[in-house]
């Protein structure tokens, strides 16, 4: 997922939503624009892990007529001095907006991870162990689950992060040091958002901490990425050192409240032993006459995280109130008719049917279905003009409502444990391989319609493309014989529920 998006933001405007490669790429190549807003009151929004923006304390800036700050305007002036051409792109890079760049990064990440650890030589497999993170195999294995985690612990603490930060920032209305010195020529559009404390180097600090926990193997490159965007807030000549030592203080507050709900959210125990697992199997087939059999080659004997469904969610009170009802029964007229269309799509792989297939297949070595997701608001938040509070806010609840979609999701999959098409009709092949969990629901399909709830949510002119989407990306899984079609209705019906939770939380935040 290396591949740049290089298209002029003019063309961006009319079709960076929908354009329709098979690979969506990770980077976004936009110029540096007006916010639509600066969110003055953005402070006063409530927070998700902290009660208020001032949870965190912060000192007051020094006076700008004070020999300190004018020290600090002096020593901007003489890094900029030493800038290269080379920095000087490197500072258009990271942009006014370094949300889109983090979240690209973990992205990156996401896809560099997600590949299955493969047998040992004797057959056995070893788990990604975070204690070993060198393995073998490396940890993480950045499966849907896992990444959906990394995209909302990230987006939440970037989120109360820069609500900590808009709360100061306007509070003691210190501006960005060009104001103060005609000398400094901003590389960025001014925005007239204060300078105290750095938005940016709260994102980054946030960002280094939350992403090296989840990806520990990654520390050194996280560093050197953290370093570079601090480095280059300097250079733009919207931060003096104590804007940015004052951002890197609410960061690293931030990311630590972050973390350990994180330690405690129930994550470590998702891929549970065997034996839990086969107990889970053996009560589903007691209340419902099936089982589900993993078909994959080669085998691996647990499925992917039996207990995700009991990881802490952000919105949704009880999972179990998110669950639906049963699936057909094998055998029975609603079943059996299943079982006809999906050999009608088999016999039937049309250009069409195939290319949504592989569209949406979001599977090993990609940044997964919730990070699909994620390039849709992205893109839309450059489209809108987002500022970077209002960005992560986007991200904030479009993650959260993913990662409690994927929870419930998993808590039906093996609460009902049903088999897939590949296992309960004869000689059916699929063109998407053969996920090693349950059928129903289809993850995708409740990914894609929660992701597309909250993109309705923030989005309104959006919300019927969005959600035709989310309906194309569950029919996807059908073409690919990996689902059947209640698999993707239930399913979509449950992502947009859970996705309602959030939205709740959402509208009572004080953005709207």
């Amino acid at each position: 997922m290396k591949n740049k998006y290089i298209i002029p933001f003019s063309l961006i405007i009319t079709i960076l939503f929908f354009a329709c490669e098979k690979d969506l790429p990770t980077h976004l190549t936009f110029d540096a624009y007006e916010f639509a807003s600066i969110d003055s009151e953005g402070g006063s929004w409530k927070p998700v892990l902290i009660s208020t923006g001032n949870a965190i304390s912060l000192a007051a800036p020094a006076s700008v007529n004070s020999s300190e700050y004018l020290q600090e305007i002096e020593d901007v002036k003489a890094e900029r001095a030493k800038m290269t051409n080379a920095d000087i792109q490197t500072v258009i890079y990271w942009s006014h907006n370094p949300i889109i760049r983090w979240n690209e990064i973990a992205l990156e990440l996401t896809a560099k991870y997600n590949l299955i650890p493969g047998p040992n030589p004797d057959g056995t497999y070893t788990l990604p162990n975070p204690a070993n993170p060198a393995g073998p195999p490396p940890f993480p294995f950045a499966n849907p689950p896992y990444a959906v985690r990394v995209f909302a612990y990230l987006s939440v603490a970037q989120f109360d992060g820069l609500i900590s930060a808009w709360h100061y920032k306007f509070n003691y209305n210190r501006a960005a040091p060009y104001v103060y010195d005609s000398n400094i020529q901003p590389i960025y559009s001014a925005n007239n958002i204060p300078a105290y404390p750095s938005d940016g180097a709260v994102i980054a600090t946030v960002s280094r901490r939350i992403l090296t926990q989840m990806f520990p193997l990654e520390a050194d490159y996280l560093a050197k990425k953290e370093a570079e965007h601090l480095r280059c807030l300097l250079l733009s000549g919207t931060n003096v050192q104590s804007d940015i030592d004052a951002g890197k203080t609410i960061g690293a507050a931030i990311s630590t409240i972050a973390l350990s709900r994180a330690a405690d959210d129930g994550m470590r125990n998702a891929q549970a032993p065997k034996a839990v697992s086969d107990s889970m199997a053996a009560a589903a087939k007691q209340r419902f006459g099936w089982e589900w059999v993993n078909m994959e080659i080669p085998k691996r004997p647990v499925g992917l995280a039996p207990l995700y469904g009991r990881v802490k969610t952000w919105n949704v009170k009880n999972v179990e109130d998110t669950r639906p009802g049963p699936p057909p029964a094998i055998g029975s007229p609603e079943f059996e008719a299943d079982v006809a269309i999906l050999k009608e799509y088999a016999r039937n792989v049309t250009a069409e049917r195939r290319r949504i297939a592989n569209f949406w297949q979001d599977g090993l070595g990609t940044y997964t279905p919730p990070g699909h997701w994620n390039q849709f608001a992205k893109e839309l938040i450059v489209k809108y003009r987002f500022n970077p509070l209002r960005s992560a806010r986007t991200f904030a609840y479009l993650n959260m409502s993913m990662m409690d979609g994927g929870i419930s999701c998993w808590d039906t999959k093996y609460y009902y444990n049903y088999p897939r098409p590949i296992q309960a009709i004869k000689g059916f092949k699929t063109i998407l391989g053969t996920p090693n969990f349950p059928a129903y629901t289809s993850g995708h399909s409740v990914f894609s319609a929660a992701g597309a709830e909250i993109i309705a949510y923030i989005f309104p002119s959006e919300a019927a493309r969005a959600r035709q989407w989310a309906e194309e990306a569950a029919l996807s899984r059908l073409y690919g014989g990996i689902h059947w079609t209640f698999d993707a209705t239930v399913g979509t019906k449950q992502g947009r529920d859970v996705a309602q939770y959030t939205i709740d939380a959402a509208r009572k935040d004080g953005a709207d």
